[in-house]
């Protein structure tokens, strides 16, 4: 675990250094890789250039107990211009592992494409030329080999390519770095792809103590409540659920209600589309939930004709790309909603990204800020996904001044052509599908990474339906669950299993492994990571009290009815007040706290 394999693009070169003093305090995951971040990036580095380096960490407990199975990618966002943190499953963390690595550093760029093959101390830099070009679905099935032990393979698409803001890179063909803009990173590298291949072994001091450990934790991951719902029908559960809330964003977030959610639940796609189920190595979960399309045999060549030569495809979903480029576009036909994600796929787009764009395209039409001339003649309307499909083309072939814009990101587009008031980001990334109230907003713009997975804001929301939660508890319910899941996403933790590794579980299991610790301990060292992660943050520019909550928030209806600017101020002010309290510094100190927040409308 204390390995960390270099690899140069520009020399084409490998080593590996020993680094104990990291993998002893902060573990692995976004401990090891925040370390890492601030040691490799120097401040003010443009995310394309060769000196931009990417970091992946597996988790410290990947490979040894249930539902360890996430891999972290830190880089130098070119979406946010600041962090850039991403996760995935699938087998990324295994093979790193089993390789003999606790994380793989890549930099350097190179002038043709390239990719990089690991096996086991067995590391080179091979020309890519004939994977350029292809989707990362096709890369991996090229790149699969018949291999012993555990491979992983993952790459970026033409979206990365293209050098799109928010291009992702896809892990073992179902899997994602998501959100915040690493398969362009890819691109600027000419890196094309990465495949692992670990074929060694985790040892352990007491082993009898560790099957003893997993199998107690094995049996409450498969008998009791707490991960039921996302071996059943995944978090596209989330559907129905949040729709009869009154919590499912619809319309660019204008409604929160969406008439035709019951057609595109995961109730419906378990019904019509659900061909099967896949895991991340050691998790006997199954939360993968894959729908079957029949698309054109080469997509690729289909500009609009009609389909002649179908085939079956699967295409992963749940909640997120459900949201984004469902309800919110009132998308309502399975098949629709599927070729959607399956285009978002086969480019290396983040869905949730592309369905925040889609909304603003479709409303600044409607409002005549945008008109045919920028659309080459598409006119966007709701639920139409024939153009929906075509503006994602042209965003990807940066087909004019237009979708160049929207290539850079909403905060770009919306700022040359208007619309900023519901141009729904934060941190310039895109909100996620929660209308749940202050926790879930306030969330997602103080996290670090700006997504609800970064404090669970939307799970305090649902608390304050059954009784009153002050300003400073929805603040320090922040801070406190981003400091914990730190600390799980450092052992390669699933998010989904968060109920099952409470902090005296994960004390027992430490134990077990030789580590020592408190609950104290824990959140004392989640926090520093956490600081690690917003000194990287501001050292490039980012200021907190610089960031704007798109006006539209505040005429959303929620349960906790239309959210008040004032109280919202109040939660951001606390949240503030209490993270300088322990050394983190989120303001200038020449602003005053009247000053803290510059809200619209």
């Amino acid at each position: 675990m204390n390995n960390i394999l270099y690899v140069d693009l520009t020399e084409r070169s490998s080593k590996v250094i020993e680094r104990p003093d990291l993998f002893s305090k902060y573990l692995g995951g976004p401990g090891i890789a925040s370390k890492l971040l601030i040691e490799e990036t120097k401040p003010g580095t443009d995310p394309f250039s060769p000196k931009s380096s990417i970091i992946f960490a597996a988790g410290y407990l990947v490979g040894i107990f249930p539902c360890m199975v996430k891999a972290v990618a830190m880089f130098k966002s070119p979406l946010t211009k600041n962090l850039g943190e991403s996760y995935s499953g699938g087998h990324l963390a295994s093979a790193l592992r089993f390789a003999g690595y606790g994380a793989l550093v890549v930099h350097g760029a190179s002038e043709n494409p390239v990719m990089i093959k690991i096996v086991d101390d067995d590391v080179k830099v091979e020309r890519a030329d004939s994977l350029w070009g292809l989707s990362p679905l096709n890369v991996e099935k090229t790149l699969r080999g018949h291999y012993e032990g555990i491979q992983s393979v993952m790459s970026c698409g033409r979206a990365g390519e293209g050098l799109i803001n928010y291009g992702n890179v896809i892990v073992d063909r179902f899997h994602h770095f998501g959100r915040l803009g690493l398969g362009a990173i890819f691109g600027s590298k000419k890196l094309k792809a990465i495949s692992i291949n670990g074929t060694g072994e985790i040892p352990l001091e007491d082993p009898l103590a560790v099957k003893e450990m997993y199998e107690k934790l094995y049996d409450e991951v498969i008998n009791s409540e707490n991960m039921l719902k996302y071996h059943y029908l995944g978090t596209s559960a989330n559907v129905l659920e949040l729709n009869e809330r009154g919590t499912l964003p619809s319309r660019n977030f204008k409604e929160s209600r969406f008439r035709g959610a019951e057609r595109i639940s995961g109730e419906a796609m378990a019904e019509s589309s659900l061909e099967r189920k896949i895991s991340c190595p050691g998790c006997p979960v199954a939360c993968i939930h894959l729908a079957e399309l029949k698309t054109g045999f080469a997509p690729e060549h289909e500009k609009g004709r009609k389909e002649i030569f179908p085939e079956k495809v699967l295409v992963p979903y749940n909640y997120e790309p459900m949201y984004a480029l469902g309800s919110n576009l009132l998308v309502h036909e399975p098949s629709h909603l599927l070729r959607l994600i399956y285009r978002c796929e086969y480019l290396g787009l983040d869905a949730m990204m592309v369905g925040t764009v889609l909304a603003w395209v479709t409303e600044a039409f409607e409002e005549g800020l945008i008109n045919l001339d920028d659309t080459s003649g598409i006119e966007p309307r709701w639920s139409d996904v024939g153009a929906y499909l075509q503006i994602i083309n042209n965003i990807v072939d940066l087909k004019n001044p237009f979708y160049t814009k929207l290539a850079q990101g909403l905060d770009v587009a919306s700022e040359k052509y208007g619309g900023e008031e519901f141009a729904m980001i934060m941190g310039r990334n895109g909100l996620a599908g929660y209308t749940t109230g202050y926790g879930s907003i306030v969330g997602q713009l103080v996290g670090a990474r700006h997504s609800h997975l970064s404090n669970s804001g939307y799970s305090i929301d649902q608390r304050a339906l059954d009784q009153p939660i002050g300003p400073d508890q929805i603040a320090k319910f922040l801070i406190n669950q981003e400091d914990w899941l730190y600390v799980l996403y450092s052992l390669g933790t699933c998010y989904f299993a968060r109920k099952i590794y409470t902090k005296e579980v994960v004390c027992a299991v430490l134990k077990i492994m030789g580590i020592d610790q408190t609950p104290e301990g824990l959140m004392q060292l989640g926090k520093e990571i956490f600081h690690n992660l917003y000194r990287f943050k501001i050292q490039e520019g980012f200021e907190l009290t610089e960031e704007k909550i798109p006006s539209r928030v505040y005429s959303m209806q929620t349960p906790q009815k239309k959210l008040d600017a004032e109280k919202m101020e109040s939660i951001i002010k606390y949240y503030i007040h209490k993270r300088e309290s322990e050394g983190l510094q989120l303001r200038p100190e020449e602003k005053a706290l009247k000053e803290l927040l510059s809200f619209e409308g």
